[in-house]
């Protein structure tokens, strides 16, 4: 569900038996008595796709673990581990306070080993071909791979397997084409809505774990969304936001309240620059989980690194 946000629905629809291959494995690893896959209901395709295949997986292998399909609603909050085990158990994607975790207390009260779709998909190649192959690729000290969903101002948006440690820059020219006719760089989102966003003078930086941090970013899904200098920073912002405030769950405070009083300030031809900085602080601080937490990222970034769009004389 982050805005930006495509690879697992690429490779669920193309090569679901990768990851179904891995999810067995992770069950025998743990001697799991069932597999449950919690898809989100926008994924038709993938449905259809995994409907059939279970169903003749089961039919081959019937001393295999049952592997349950559930359908959700879509909520984005159910990316997060334990409202997804709410909503899986029939209730309101909530997510519980912790401790117990849900490797301890998870799915109806048993302990739970909770994946993504791209763990798993990995899997089987590390098991075929060892960690050796993987760790082999990598640039800027890092290593492995990436898969990263490239989007916005480029020539060819689409699913592409990085080096991991790779730049924008180095993903956009090498990637993605370069930049659309009549676009140059202006800024990127490294990691969805939810990561983030950076301005094109830190487009060397190393779009991988741990390094993004220190810049207020971070690159979660690597749902990277690269815009020019026809898209405005705090446009994008406002339009983060407002993503943020539809998908709250509404049980904490600090982020029901917090993304519905950002948008409102937010909205303003002038922005109250100090006061929406202290809301993004109660925000990151005081809210239950991740969505409240990183909902002030974007705002964060476009005043931090897009100062010149606050001027009174910007056009």
């Amino acid at each position: 569900g982050e805005p930006g946000t495509f690879k697992d629905r690429w490779y669920l629809e193309r090569d679901p038996h990768r990851f179904i291959e891995g999810a067995l494995i992770a069950a025998h690893c743990i001697d799991a008595n069932a597999v449950y896959l919690y898809l989100r209901d926008e994924y038709a395709a993938g449905r259809a796709i995994l409907e059939r295949e279970l169903a003749a997986l089961h039919a081959a292998r019937p001393s295999l673990p049952p592997i349950h399909l559930r359908r959700g609603a879509g909520a984005y909050i159910c990316g997060e581990e334990s409202a997804l085990i709410e909503s899986l158990e029939g209730r309101r994607g909530w997510p519980r306070l912790r401790p117990p975790y849900v490797a301890e207390v998870g799915l109806f009260g048993r302990p739970t080993l909770e994946h993504n779709l791209e763990t798993l998909h990995w899997v089987r190649d590390l098991v075929e071909q060892g960690p050796t192959s993987f760790k082999q690729h990598g640039r800027q000290g890092r290593q492995g791979l990436r898969s990263v969903s490239l989007s916005g101002r480029v020539r060819r948006p689409g699913v592409y397997v990085a080096p991991a440690g790779i730049s924008v820059r180095e993903l956009i020219d090498e990637y993605g084409g370069g930049m659309q006719t009549g676009h140059t760089l202006y800024g990127y989102f490294p990691g969805g809505a939810s990561g983030g966003m950076l301005p094109a003078s830190l487009d060397h930086l190393a779009l991988d774990f741990d390094t993004l941090q220190a810049y207020g970013a971070f690159i979660g899904s690597a749902a990277v969304v690269v815009f020019s200098q026809a898209d405005s920073a705090r446009t994008l912002a406002l339009n983060a936001m407002r993503f943020f405030e539809h998908e709250s769950c509404g049980q904490c405070t600090p982020c029901r309240e917090g993304t519905q009083r950002a948008v409102e300030l937010m909205s303003r031809a002038k922005w109250d620059v100090p006061l929406l900085e202290e809301l993004s602080a109660v925000m990151a601080d005081a809210s239950i989980c991740g969505l409240g937490q990183a909902a002030p990222n974007p705002l964060r970034c476009a005043i931090k690194y897009f100062p010149q769009e606050f001027d009174e004389d910007f056009v």
